[in-house]
């Protein structure tokens, strides 16, 4: 039964890293989710999860470094702040309860959620213009995405990832390398100040080690596959994710039951679907439109060969007349003697007459 239990548990780690890795959030969600359905008290499931964090943001970032998924920049200037937030969210857990702001921070995430969805359904435009993410927008955003991470039990993609995906600065990939790499420092610091508020007795070991298991396995796989999807699939598959994660508080907190959540559920399904539908086709569009541009690229008079152009020929010369080459005549000896005969004769004859 325990074997049982610990390769259940094993397969939910591996399914949690792969999400996580290729995007950027869930693995808090998922296995913390399971924690608490499996009756296991809030401290210990958010401290068992991040113990386990602790080995699978490491593998996950030196993958997505491998992969070229991460932006150094923004790691450093993210990371330690939100340690802070998650040392700080660990350490008063037991005092700060985050039920009465999880309406409000799911209704945030659900509109980024749908913004994505409707960003990444049409055709990416880079903003170049923008600029550089800068320090005081990413050290608040840390600050708060690594409290509400330790609070909740996870927490740091959903805030982070979709924040960063929002500004228009980062490449999707790199936004959810960068996320992870740096979810190393606050899956550390969380583990620290669990420590110290719960003892040693707050980890779980063996669900620790299940989850690490299986988290290990998948982080290569799911830095590869953040490098080869899509940006246009990648943002709205996040989106939609941000979005079904989050109508559960909303719904929760607004009391509905009975037949609403699952007719929520459905009309936010088939919406996601028509999301995913239309990223598809505006994919297809930019592939054909770059595809295009290549080829014409290639043809350009700039790029192409230089054409041999034939030598120039002087214009015609009309044919002069040449002159034949003197022909030699054969005279016969006897004719010469008869001709100088009669001269001499004509010549004496006038002699003569003189």
């Amino acid at each position: 039964m325990l074997v049982r239990k610990l390769l259940i548990l094993a397969l939910v780690g591996l399914a949690a890293q792969l999400v996580d890795g290729a995007l950027g959030m869930a693995y808090g969600l998922t296995s913390s989710t399971l924690l608490l359905f499996a009756g296991v008290a809030p401290a210990a499931a958010s401290a068992s999860v991040h113990l386990a964090e602790i080995g699978t943001t490491l593998a996950a970032g030196v993958s997505h470094w491998r992969f070229g998924n991460v932006d150094w920049r923004v790691v450093a200037r993210i990371a330690l702040p939100g340690a802070i937030g998650a040392f700080a969210g660990a350490t008063f857990l037991s005092s700060i309860s985050t039920e009465a702001a999880a309406p409000w921070m799911a209704a945030i995430l659900f509109t980024l959620g749908a913004y994505l969805l409707v960003r990444f359904s049409r055709p990416l435009r880079p903003n170049r213009a923008a600029g550089r993410l800068r320090g005081r927008f990413l050290a608040p955003l840390g600050l708060f995405a690594g409290f509400v991470d330790a609070t909740g039990g996870g927490g740091w993609g959903p805030v982070a990832t979709p924040a960063l995906l929002v500004s228009g600065r980062m490449e999707p990939r790199k936004v959810i390398g960068s996320v992870d790499t740096a979810e190393f420092l606050v899956a550390g610091a969380a583990s620290a100040g669990f420590l110290i508020g719960l003892g040693t007795e707050g980890f779980l070991l063996s669900t620790v080690a299940a989850l690490l298991i299986g988290g290990l396995i998948a982080a290569p796989i799911a830095a590869w596959l953040v490098r080869i999807v899509p940006a246009q699939l990648l943002g709205a598959v996040i989106g939609g994710v941000i979005v079904l994660t989050n109508t559960r508080a909303l719904l929760r907190a607004a009391g509905l039951g009975g037949p609403v959540p699952p007719l929520v559920y459905a009309l936010l399904g088939g919406g996601w679907l028509v999301a995913l539908a239309l990223a598809v086709r505006a994919l297809r569009r930019a592939r054909r439109a770059r595809a295009v541009a290549e080829a014409a690229r290639t043809a350009s008079p700039a790029t192409a060969p230089p054409a041999t152009v034939p030598p120039a020929t002087a214009p015609p010369v009309a044919a002069l007349p040449v002159a034949a080459p003197p022909v030699a005549l054969h005279v016969p000896q006897t004719a010469v003697s008869d001709f100088e005969e009669t001269t001499t004769r004509r010549t004496r004859s006038r002699s003569s007459a003189a």
